[in-house]
């Protein structure tokens, strides 16, 4: 099986730009492994959009326990060349997020894609958050500075967008601490926003990179806090992606060819009891997704999210929002909502 290539020339650099960064990001994961942990790579998992002929994924995904607790680092490309009766012509992304086994040590969600039409108009959304179970105003202020010298004038915009993306109305916060995201971006000098895409994203790897390196050599010994932070942080980030995340449930309204990659971002084990506790704190019909999700979930207290729970949370969230698409509404946005969902139809 062999995925096929886009014929757009803006597509093919997209690709080549978010290549450039799942590769420039997965060796520098894996020097870390081998430096600090048990020295196992990320490993490739491929996958095709119907059999290739729509193009498809690989992604990377952690195996070094003594490091992570969860790892992906995707790359996607779906394009319609052969069906003009499609609003879009191709969408391009890496989408990461890495949560490492010591709660002390920051977890970080970046993505950054370019969605092409088919009257050849386009744009960018570029993401980046810092996501820590037990914050360290040190690492939030280099990822902030960070921010604001990767994105330079577009961070003003890029800051509010993302602040109120990761906002969870339901309990009162944000999903991390440090929150960048810019939607529909498009300058108007497409060789310019190509640079900008590469250079905002390796900033992000190498920034990111520092701090878990610091933090994994320094933060040697964490308690029990820290750790009951951690799984109650991870239930959270659970409740985040799958209420309110829109690139998740596009994602999985389009197809069912990539459910566990989709899910990659989720950590190894939440809280059952704490996702119990939220039930009737969200909007409306949300609440019903949120029951849904703990039924599947099975017996215990602490529930281990493998690849079985994974599918099964894909189904929910998928017939959820086929049911009820007005909910879709009540999902995060910035300041343009994107027509995901529509584009592929």
């Amino acid at each position: 099986m062999k995925r096929i290539a886009p014929k757009s020339p803006s597509a093919h650099t997209a690709s080549t730009i978010v290549i450039e960064l799942q590769s420039y990001f997965v060796d520098a994961l894996n020097v870390l492994s081998k430096t600090l942990g048990s020295d196992k790579p990320f490993g490739p998992v491929e996958w095709f959009r119907d059999e290739g002929a729509h193009g498809g994924g690989i992604r990377y995904e952690s195996s070094d326990e003594q490091l992570f607790n969860r790892g992906s680092v995707n790359y996607s490309q779906v394009h319609y060349d052969d069906d003009a009766t499609k609003k879009l012509s191709s969408a391009t992304a890496i989408s990461t997020i890495i949560h490492p086994k010591n709660p002390l040590v920051p977890s970080m969600h970046m993505h950054i894609s370019w969605t092409q039409m088919r009257d050849g108009s386009g744009y960018w959304r570029v993401m980046a958050d810092l996501n820590p179970s037990n914050p360290d105003t040190a690492d939030t202020l280099q990822f902030e500075n960070m921010l604001k010298d990767a994105a330079g004038s577009y961070y003003e915009e890029g800051s509010a967008q993302g602040n109120r993306y990761f906002y969870i109305p339901a309990l009162g916060r944000h999903r991390g601490v440090s929150h960048f995201y810019l939607e529909n971006f498009n300058t108007g000098d497409e060789v310019a926003d190509q640079e900008f895409a590469l250079s905002f994203g390796k900033k992000v790897i190498d920034t990111y990179i520092t701090i878990i390196r610091n933090a994994i050599q320094k933060r040697t010994s964490y308690d029990e806090v820290a750790q009951s932070n951690q799984l109650q942080y991870h239930t959270l980030y659970l409740l985040q992606v799958l209420t309110l995340d829109r690139g998740t449930t596009s994602g999985l309204l389009i197809h069912d060819q990539n459910d566990v990659g989709i899910m990659g971002s989720l950590p190894s084990h939440v809280d059952k009891k704490l996702l119990q506790s939220w039930v009737g704190r969200l909007n409306g019909v949300q609440n019903d997704l949120l029951q849904s999700i703990i039924d599947s979930l099975g017996e215990g207290d602490k529930i281990l999210v493998d690849e079985k729970i994974k599918a099964l949370l894909a189904h929910v969230v998928r017939q959820h929002y086929k049911k009820h698409p007005e909910a879709i509404a009540l999902q995060a946005s910035g300041d343009h909502i994107p027509s995901t969902v529509n584009n592929h139809r």
